[in-house]
C-alpha cells in the first residue's frame, strides 16, 4: 500500500437462488482468486449469499438462517486471507429484516450496514420484506455465539495501519436517492465507498449507471466500488447483467463486460483523494462523532500497479475531447485578451513572431480575440527579430504564417543593437554564456514594449506553463509582457492547439506552415546555427517537456511527494510506453526540483494571463511559494526513495 494505493476489487459470483452454500463457495472461490491477484478491497453484490431474486423466500427462516451460517463459515474459511470484503446478506435484527452489507476480515464479521433507501415500485418489492434503517439511528448488536457484531448505517471502516482508508458502504438504491448515504459518509472521512448492488439491465442503462458511479466520486472525492448482481439470478421479469465499476474522483479505472461473472481489479490512490479535499475548501468535513469507527488490519505490502497512468495527463487522450478541449482553450484565451483590449482602448496588438509554437500559438489566439472585437487583423503587428541564432526556416515560417494569418509584419533585426550593447558592457561576442543569450532575449522584448508605446499597442506574451515552471525564460526579457496568452497552458497541450487549429484552418497554406512549425525542433535561437539548422535545442538542455510536464502536473495538482511521482513516471515511461529508463527520468526529475525551487522569483512578478486548466501559476491565486524556499528534502526524499 506504499504511496496510498491501495488495490480494490469488484465481484460478480455465479449464484444459485436460495442456495446459500453453493453461493457462499462461489464467493469463496473468488475471494481466492482476488487475493491471489493483490486485491486488499473485495466487493460483492447485493444479497448475493442469498440471490437477490428470492422473493417471499426472503421470509422463510430456513433461508435467513442458512445465510448466516454460510457467512460465518466463509468468515472463518477467509480468516487467512490479507482483505476486507464485503458481501450481500439478509440480516434479522430486532423482528425485522434488513438488507445488509456484511464486512469480513481477519476472520471475523466486523459489522452488518443495512440499506436505507428501499424501493418499492415497478419491478422492485423489497418493502413487501426488508426495512429501512434510519439517518442517525442508534447501532444494534448482532450477537452470535461465533462473535457479535454491530448493525447500524453508522459505521466506518478504518485500515489500522493505514489511516488514510476509510471505508464507508451503502447498497444499490442508496445511490441513486436524493441524498445517498454515502454523502454523509464522505463527508465524515470515508475515502473509499462500497456499493453492494442488483441493478436490473435496461437499454441504455449502463451509460447512466456509469456516469452516476463517476460523478459520485467526483463530487465526494472518494474512491467508488460498485459490484452488481448478474449470472444465476432469477431472469422471471429482468435480467441482471453483472456491471461492475471502479471509480475515482470522477475517473473510472475499471469496468466489467456485462453478462460475465468474475473480477474486475484496479487500484485506488487514496493519498491522492486526501491531497484533493485538502485543497477543496468547500469539502468541509462533518459529523464525524456521528459514525462509529470500526478497525481492522491489512498487511503493509507493496501495491503492484495495474491502473493506466497517463503519460499526458494535460491532454485528452479522447480525439473527440481533444478537439473539444482545444477549442475551448482557444476561445478563454481569446476572450481574456479581449476583455484586456476592450478594458485598456487598445486597438492594436504586437507579438514578437519566431516561428516556433509559443509564439504561433500567441498569434493565433491574438488574431481570434481581434475577430472577436470586430477589428481589423491588420492591426496586431507581428514583429520578427532575427538575431545571431535564427535560421532560414524559422524565419521564412514567421513571415508566412503572418502573412497568412492577415497580420502585418514587421522585422527589426536586433544583431547591430546587441553588438553595441556588448561594447558597452564588454561582452565578449565568441563567448556564447549566459550574458550573450540573455542580451538578445531583453533586446527584443525592448523593442515589443518600445514599438508598442509608439503604436498605441499591447504586448502580447508567449510564454508558457511549461517555461515558467523551469524558469526558462529570461528575466525581464520574454518573461515580461502586457498579457502573457499562453501563461497556464503546457507545451505538450501547445503543440495540440497549434495542431488543432492547423487542421481547422480551412487555408493550405496556413495549414502547410503550422505543420513545418510543427515539425521544427523546440529552440529559442540564441546560439548561431551549424551548418543552417538549429544547434540550440531545448530538450537537450532542460529535458523532455513531455516529462517535465507529467512532473508539473502532479507536483501542483496533487502536492505528491518525488517519490510517488518518481514510481509513477516509471509506470507511464518505462512499464506501459518504454519510452524512457528510470535513470532518464530520475535524471530529469532532479532538474525539475532543482529549476522549479530556483526559478521561483520569476514567477512571482508575472504578467495578467488567462487560467485554462487545474494547473496555473500566477503569484495572484494559483500558487503563493516564497521565492528563496528550500529544496533540500524533496531532493533528499529523492534520493533516499531512489536506491
Amino acid at each position: 500500500m506504499r504511496d496510498g494505493f491501495i488495490k480494490v476489487a469488484a465481484a460478480t459470483p455465479e449464484i444459485r437462488v436460495a442456495d446459500p452454500a453453493a453461493n457462499a463457495e462461489n464467493i469463496l472461490r473468488i475471494l481466492r482468486g482476488a487475493s491471489d491477484a493483490g486485491a486488499k478491497v473485495v466487493v460483492f453484490p447485493e444479497l448475493c449469499i442469498s440471490g437477490y431474486t428470492c422473493g417471499d423466500l426472503f421470509l422463510q427462516d430456513t433461508l435467513l438462517e442458512s445465510c448466516m451460517d454460510e457467512l460465518y463459515a466463509l468468515a472463518k474459511k477467509t480468516e487467512s486471507l490479507d482483505m476486507i470484503y464485503f458481501l450481500g446478506i439478509p440480516v434479522m435484527f430486532g423482528h425485522k429484516l434488513y438488507n445488509c452489507a456484511a464486512a469480513v476480515s481477519g476472520g471475523r464479521v466486523l459489522g452488518f450496514v443495512p440499506k436505507t433507501f428501499i424501493p418499492n415500485y415497478s419491478e422492485f418489492y423489497e418493502g413487501r420484506y426488508f426495512n429501512s434503517w434510519g439517518y442517525g439511528e442508534d447501532l444494534g448488536i448482532i450477537e452470535s455465539d461465533k462473535g457479535d457484531a454491530p448493525i447500524g448505517t453508522g459505521q466506518l471502516f478504518t485500515c489500522d495501519f493505514m489511516p488514510e482508508l476509510v471505508i464507508g458502504a451503502e447498497i444499490c438504491e442508496d445511490l441513486w436517492a436524493p441524498k445517498p448515504p454515502s454523502i454523509d459518509l464522505a463527508l465524515a472521512g470515508a475515502t473509499l465507498i462500497v456499493n453492494l448492488s442488483a441493478s436490473d439491465e435496461l437499454t441504455g442503462k449502463d451509460l447512466y449507471r456509469k456516469n452516476l458511479v463517476a460523478g459520485q466520486s467526483a463530487r465526494l472525492l472518494c474512491g467508488y466500488i460498485y459490484a452488481d448482481a448478474g449470472e444465476g439470478e432469477s431472469t422471471q421479469d429482468v435480467v441482471y447483467a453483472g456491471h461492475n465499476i471502479i471509480a475515482e474522483n470522477g475517473k473510472v479505472l475499471g469496468e466489467s463486460r456485462r453478462f460475465e461473472s468474475g473480477l474486475t481489479v484496479s487500484e485506488i490512490d487514496v493519498k491522492k483523494l486526501i491531497s484533493e479535499r485538502r485543497r477543496i475548501s468547500t469539502f468541509v468535513p462533518e459529523n464525524e462523532d456521528a459514525y462509529a469507527p470500526v478497525g481492522f488490519t491489512l498487511q503493509q505490502t507493496d501495491t503492484e500497479l495495474t491502473r493506466y497512468i497517463d503519460p499526458a495527463p494535460f491532454v485528452p487522450s479522447d480525439e473527440a475531447d481533444r478537439v473539444r478541449r482545444c477549442e475551448e482553450i482557444l476561445s478563454i484565451q481569446a476572450a481574456g485578451l479581449k476583455k484586456r483590449l476592450k478594458h485598456t482602448g487598445a486597438k492594436s496588438a504586437v507579438v514578437g513572431i519566431s516561428g516556433g509554437l509559443d509564439s504561433t500559438l500567441a498569434l493565433i489566439v491574438t488574431v481570434r480575440a481581434f475577430d472577436m472585437l470586430g477589428l481589423s487583423r491588420d492591426g496586431i503587428t507581428a514583429i520578427t527579430m532575427p538575431g545571431f541564432g535564427t535560421t532560414d526556416r524559422t524565419y521564412e515560417n514567421a513571415c508566412t504564417l503572418v502573412k497568412s494569418l492577415g497580420a502585418t509584419l514587421k522585422e527589426i533585426s536586433i544583431a547591430d543593437a546587441v553588438r553595441q550593447h556588448f561594447s558597452d558592457i564588454g561582452q565578449d561576442e565568441s563567448v556564447h554564456d549566459v550574458t550573450y543569450e540573455n542580451s538578445q532575449a531583453r533586446e527584443r522584448t525592448q523593442i515589443l514594449m518600445d514599438y508598442a508605446n509608439k503604436t498605441d499597442a499591447l504586448v502580447v506574451g508567449t510564454g508558457d506553463l511549461s517555461e515558467l515552471a523551469l524558469g526558462w525564460a529570461t528575466y525581464n526579457g520574454d518573461h515580461m509582457s502586457m498579457y502573457g496568452v499562453n501563461a497556464s497552458v503546457p507545451k505538450t497541450l501547445v503543440r495540440h492547439l497549434v495542431r488543432y487549429y492547423a487542421d481547422t484552418c480551412g487555408q493550405d497554406k496556413l495549414q502547410a506552415v503550422l505543420v513545418d512549425i510543427l515539425d521544427t525542433p523546440v529552440s529559442p535561437e540564441l546560439i548561431p546555427p551549424k551548418d543552417g539548422e538549429i544547434s540550440q535545442k531545448t530538450e537537450d538542455l532542460v529535458g523532455p517537456y513531455e516529462l517535465h510536464d507529467f512532473f508539473l502536473y502532479y507536483v501542483m495538482r496533487f502536492g505528491m511527494a518525488p517519490s510517488k511521482i518518481y514510481r509513477l513516471a516509471k509506470q507511464a515511461f518505462c512499464v506501459q510506453d518504454k519510452v524512457y529508463d528510470e535513470e532518464t527520468i530520475l535524471k530529469w526529475l532532479k532538474t525539475f526540483y532543482r529549476r522549479f525551487f530556483s526559478q521561483q522569483f520569476k514567477r512571482s512578478c508575472l504578467p495578467d494571463g488567462p487560467k485554462v486548466g487545474s494547473v496555473a501559476l500566477s503569484p495572484r491565486g494559483d500558487w503563493r511559494m516564497p521565492s528563496d524556499a528550500c529544496v533540500d528534502i524533496w531532493m533528499r526524499e529523492l534520493e533516499e526513495s531512489s536506491r
